[in-house]
């Protein structure tokens, strides 16, 4: 369970470091780049290895219903990644629809997994989206929604959205855990 906490903990403190030691990131002056991404990778590898190895209480499990909404609610949250990235109508109305797709992402994962282990890394990947959320509002005040762009990039979302769906079940699959059930 300590390298959960401590992948989960590299993850958010990695991100979160330009908004709490600004200064400090500026001073890198480009280096912080790589040192972030480092942190990242790391903190991916440990989150990995610490669920796999952690045995803690179970409070509920899967239910054919709750992965029916685990899985609608999945398939939101990977369009949410792909409108942030491609700047799609739900990006020019919804100011952080990627950290709103990670949140979604946290809860229907939370829902088919009641586990401590669950809580330790879905539960933290949320509340750390929650608080990048908070950070950024208040370090940055008004928005400014992108410019619209072309419906192609609408329907590319759209297209997208669905392969990385099918690839992300896919790969639930190979590593043994049934993405629907």
């Amino acid at each position: 369970m300590a390298l959960l906490i401590l992948g989960v903990l590299l993850w958010a403190l990695a991100h979160l470091g330009k908004r709490i030691v600004p200064g400090f990131h500026r001073s890198l002056k480009g280096a912080e780049r790589p040192m972030v991404t480092g942190l990242i990778a790391v903190g991916i590898v440990l989150m990995v290895i610490g669920y796999r190895a952690a045995d803690g209480a179970v409070f509920w499990g899967r239910s054919p219903a709750m992965v029916g909404v685990q899985n609608l609610l999945m398939l939101v949250s990977v369009y949410l990644f792909a409108a942030s990235g491609m700047k799609t109508a739900v990006a020019r109305k919804l100011r952080h629809p990627m950290l709103l797709g990670m949140i979604l992402w946290s809860v229907s994962h939370l829902l088919v997994n009641g586990d401590v282990e669950s809580f330790v890394l879905f539960g933290g990947l949320g509340l750390w989206a929650v608080l990048e959320i908070v950070l950024i509002n208040r370090a940055v005040p008004n928005w400014v929604p992108p410019k619209a762009k072309p419906a192609k990039f609408e329907a590319m979302a759209l297209a997208g959205t669905v392969i990385v769906y099918g690839a992300i079940a896919g790969l639930h699959y190979l590593f043994g855990v049934p993405a629907f059930g």
